[in-house]
């Protein structure tokens, strides 16, 4: 009983700071000023002509549609975009010894998956609304993204193995491990949707552009879901791994402390 309120309490200490994420999440979404294209550029503009080039930082937040004359192509799907993430798992089967409760030994087949593939990549897109446009570069940034693809091939024999642009060789040997097929998935934040993007406005080189804030407190979000969306959502997760550490923890303390009198 003493483990298992051991076990609580540390699950209950890795919520409270995810907790602490998703709080500092939902600090930055009301704390950022909300922009328009526009008014960054007047500022830049003006501070440029006060104190000279290069010295705005404004954390803000800007709404509007994703520009960009060249854009990536994703690996898989081969979807034009300006960010995109995949990867490649394999499922497997393989015989494993067991002893139950009783003391008989049992061979049972069991299933497993390893990740034998992943990469992601971004490029700087122009943020377009009514009034003008700015650079955001994604680098860093926590970016919300449309899943296109989720799919599992059966495949077991050792060679190599290609899905759209993508080919990887795999070995026929895999200690014992019988490989079941591959699942492929690929999640991308397309071109010409509109986005919410918090961030810190810098100009360099006469171009005002959205990036990864220095300060640690501070996110940089690239989101498809609306301010208000994106505030209820985060709060909501804030509050349900607050209570989830919070039951964790008594819950844990309370099993501990019943453990270690038992053993009294």
């Amino acid at each position: 009983m003493a483990i298992f309120g051991g076990i609580l309490i540390v699950i209950g200490i890795v919520l409270f700071f995810v907790y602490r994420n998703y709080s500092t999440k939902l600090k930055s979404i009301r704390l950022a000023t909300a922009s328009t294209t526009a008014e960054l550029n007047n500022i830049a503009n003006e501070i440029a002509g006060e104190i000279g080039g290069g010295n705005l930082r404004e954390y803000v937040k800007v709404r509007g549609l994703i520009r960009c004359d060249r854009p990536i192509i994703s690996e898989l799907t081969q979807a034009p975009c300006v960010h995109y993430q995949m990867s490649v798992v394999r499922e497997y089967e393989e015989q494993k010894r067991e002893t139950e409760s009783d003391g008989k030994t049992v061979t049972k087949t069991v299933r497993g998956s390893e990740n034998i593939s992943s990469n992601s990549q971004s490029v700087p897109f122009m943020l377009q609304d009514c009034t003008g446009e700015v650079m955001v570069n994604p680098d860093g940034g926590n970016i919300e993204t449309v899943s296109v693809l989720n799919e599992f091939r059966r495949e077991n024999s050792g060679g190599s193995i290609s899905f759209g642009g993508f080919t990887l060789n795999v070995s026929s040997d895999f200690g014992g491990r019988r490989t079941l097929g591959y699942r492929y998935t690929e999640s991308i934040l397309p071109c010409d949707r509109e986005v919410l993007v918090i961030g810190t406005a810098a100009d360099n080189r006469n171009q005002v552009t959205i990036c990864k804030p220095i300060q640690s407190d501070k996110k940089f979000i690239i989101s498809l879901k609306s301010e208000e969306e994106l505030a209820k959502s985060t709060s909501n997760a804030a509050q349900g791994f607050f209570y989830g550490a919070i039951a964790c923890s008594v819950i844990g303390i309370v099993l501990l402390v019943i453990g270690l009198l038992s053993k009294k």
